[in-house]
């Protein structure tokens, strides 16, 4: 059976930029798995992806011809309908075999097996593989129909009639199996050999394709395009690398990812130029015009070897002209209007103090039950004070108070307004500029921090109590109003708030309980349900779960340490360490069964409050384990309370050899009740005393 490498391309108009990378991936993808599902790609077949502004293609190696024929056996009903008493079809049978196209007579294929409990009827049989035509028609359409399209576009094609619903106009279809063109049709193309390259500098057009190898080769050599979407980006890099050096200083572009993948979804071939606009620009806050030159420009900032920025900025342009004057001159006429405005903002906004601004917020609608930003400030406040009072010292409560206070008051700044991703740092800027001083305007920009995964958390105290404050606020205000997180929807980021308090407790060590602050949070809103501390507490503890099995940690240490609610989460990490050094341990799996066997038995005894009386204690096991016991608990309780867990823990493992002999020798459930009572004093009491780290019956 031939096989032949395959090239599958479908040039459109220009694609949407933010979604070209998902839509290649998932054009060549799909594409890809259906023609292995139908037998004509192999285990052994590669993909390559390709992605332009105006294509979409993929190239699969060693497809063949024809798929084999597959030998399927199918269930067709119970022996119980499909024969009558005298073993002949009936009619529910024939009419399924006649589907079919078999007949009862003469149906080598029916067979009788069973079926779980019952015994059914099978028919076995052959299906003709697929030609390449049909199995690529059949993974074109599915590979269009499950393409993630942001927007479907309505158009019609060439007859005038007929609408097709598209991401964007489709132009031409290009299938080569080998060297020979694939019969097949999509959005009212043909498939055929030729294409089309760049808009103004391809050097023929339009572009005929030898073979599907010669693909990427040829697009680039007659039609001035680099198809693939990673070798573009790679090139783009290069030459912004490349750009930086030559204007020396230590300069280097911005690094930015998405920035990156959109220039790269924007041009087909780059050619990277250096700009610069007046250096008077540079007295705004370099976040501003870093911002306007990304979003609404493209371009990339230069910083400098001290990362500040530069007057020089990098533009990746479409086109290669041998004098590119213009396209320099051009890029540096349209960006200075962009920064003009700036620094209009910034001008004008420091004209007012930030808290001139803050008796406005109350007219700022913050959400329709929880009433405006100027309440919600006053709650912030509120808790802030509870939390610096706590963390060390009313001057930290007054610092964080005043934080607090002006933390929302840039929301009301032209920059803001235009730039609503500067809320935080512009704070910080505007109130180094009324004098506030580095500690308040930090924590003004930090009180958003950790924004994301992976950043930087808040760089003093203020910031780290109005930061709490703040989230916690966020939390207990929306689950309040039953604005909880539902499956993979969650509008108000509470996932991510919830996570940085977490970090925030537990990187900084904070000396609060988690439960308190939660309280302390949803008492500042009357409308809350008295089960809304409880449900934000299991959210909190979900999200710390979930953030320490990223890190490494196993199910069951999470479990085990996560079932005690340690209300201090900085002790997390020492107690999981000592968790995972005890489960190490020989000793670690029968006291983990036992502590599990202890939980059992207490749970279904009346009662069991941890006290024994030595007098009741008759079985050599018993008076054994009550020593140990005595001798030990105290020694593991003044290491738990030193902090010293892993000690404590295995203080603890030297109760297995009682304890298993307390459990061969002693019945614990005895008939007379003061015997029994004190046995289950002795397992509370031991119970108690293993399980402060941990629950270690999570272990078992």
């Amino acid at each position: 059976m031939a096989s032949h490498n395959l090239l599958v391309e479908l040039f459109v108009e220009e694609l949407p930029p933010k979604a070209l990378k998902k839509l290649g991936e998932a054009f060549a993808g799909v594409l890809f798995e259906q023609l292995k599902a139908q037998g004509l790609a192999s285990a052994q077949s590669q993909l390559t992806s390709f992605a332009s502004p105006r294509r979409l293609a993929a190239h699969v190696t060693t497809v063949a011809t024809h798929a084999a024929d597959k030998a399927v056996s199918q269930k067709l009903m119970p022996v119980s309908v499909g024969l009558d008493a005298a073993g002949n079809a009936t009619p529910a049978l024939l009419k399924k075999l006649n589907a079919l196209g078999a007949d009862a007579s003469e149906a080598p294929g029916l067979k009788r097996a069973m079926d779980g409990k019952a015994e059914a009827l099978f028919y076995d049989s052959t299906v003709k593989g697929a030609t390449l035509a049909e199995g690529l028609q059949r993974a074109l359409n599915e590979s269009i129909a499950k393409l993630p399209i942001p927007k479907v576009m309505t158009y019609q094609l060439a007859d005038g009639w007929t609408d097709v619903k598209f991401v964007r106009p489709a132009h031409s279809l290009v299938a080569l199996h080998g060297r020979d063109v694939v019969p097949v049709e999509v959005l009212g193309l043909k498939a055929g050999n030729t294409t089309h390259g760049h808009r103004f500098e391809a050097a023929v057009d339009p572009v005929r394709l030898h073979d599907a190898d010669s693909y990427a080769a040829t697009l680039e050599k007659d039609g001035a395009v680099i198809a693939s979407f990673e070798a573009r980006r790679a090139e783009i890099v290069r030459q912004l690398g490349a750009a930086a050096a030559r204007v020396g200083g230590g300069a280097r572009a911005i690094e930015d990812d998405a920035l990156l993948d959109e220039v790269t979804a924007l041009v087909e071939r780059p050619n990277v130029l250096v700009c610069e606009f007046e250096q008077e620009f540079l007295e705004v806050p370099q976040e501003c015009l870093i911002l306007t030159m990304k979003a609404n420009q493209k371009y990339f900032p230069l910083l400098d070897a001290r990362g500040k920025l530069t007057h020089k900025f990098l533009v990746v342009s479409n086109i290669r002209p041998a004098d590119a004057s213009a396209v320099v001159g051009g890029n540096e006429r349209v960006v200075r209007p962009r920064l003009a405005d700036a620094k209009f903002f910034f001008d004008h906004d420091r004209r007012k103090t930030l808290e001139s601004r803050v008796a406005g917020l109350a007219k700022v609608v913050y959400h329709n039950k929880l009433g405006t930003q100027g309440e919600r400030v006053e709650r912030v406040r509120a808790l802030a004070k509870v939390i610096g009072a706590e963390l060390g010292s009313d001057h930290l409560a007054a610092q964080a108070d005043r934080a607090a206070m002006l933390a929302k008051a840039d929301l009301l700044t032209d920059m803001v307004g235009e730039f609503p991703e500067l809320q935080g740092v512009m704070g910080r800027y505007y109130a180094l500029n009324d004098g506030l001083g580095n500690e308040i305007a930090d924590a003004i920009e930090d009180h958003y921090k950790p924004r994301f995964a992976g950043d930087e958390l808040p760089r003093n105290p203020v910031g780290l109590v109005v930061a709490l404050a703040d989230k916690l606020e966020t939390l207990a205000g929306l689950f309040s109003v039953g604005q909880l997180p539902t499956g993979d929807r969650d509008p108000f980021a509470l996932r991510r708030h919830a996570l940085g308090i977490v970090r925030m407790l537990m990187e900084k060590d904070l000396p609060l309980g988690i439960d308190g602050l939660i309280v302390q949070a949803v008492g500042l809103f009357p409308q809350a349900d008295p089960k809304t501390a409880g449900l934000l507490s299991e959210f909190v503890y979900d999200r710390l779960a979930g953030a320490l099995r990223e890190q490494g940690y196993g199910p069951q240490e999470v479990d085990a340490v996560l079932a005690l609610r340690p209300q201090r989460l900085g002790d997390v990490a020492k107690r999981l360490a000592a968790v995972r050094a005890f489960a190490a341990l020989p000793e670690a799996p029968a006291l983990a069964a036992a502590n599990k066997r202890i939980g059992n038995i207490l749970k279904k005894a009346d009662k069991a409050d941890a006290h024994v009386s030595e007098a009741l204690l008759r079985e050599d096991a018993e008076k054994t384990l009550y020593a140990a016991t005595r001798k030990l608990a105290p020694q593991a309780a003044s290491q738990f309370e030193a902090g010293d867990y892993t000690g404590s823990l295995q203080t603890l493992a030297a109760l297995r050899g009682p304890v298993d002999a307390f459990f061969d020798d002693v019945m614990v459930n005895a008939e007379e009740p003061d015997l029994r009572l004190n046995r289950l004093g002795l397992l509370a009491t031991l119970h108690q005393a293993m399980n402060r780290v941990a629950d270690l019956s999570r272990l078992a």
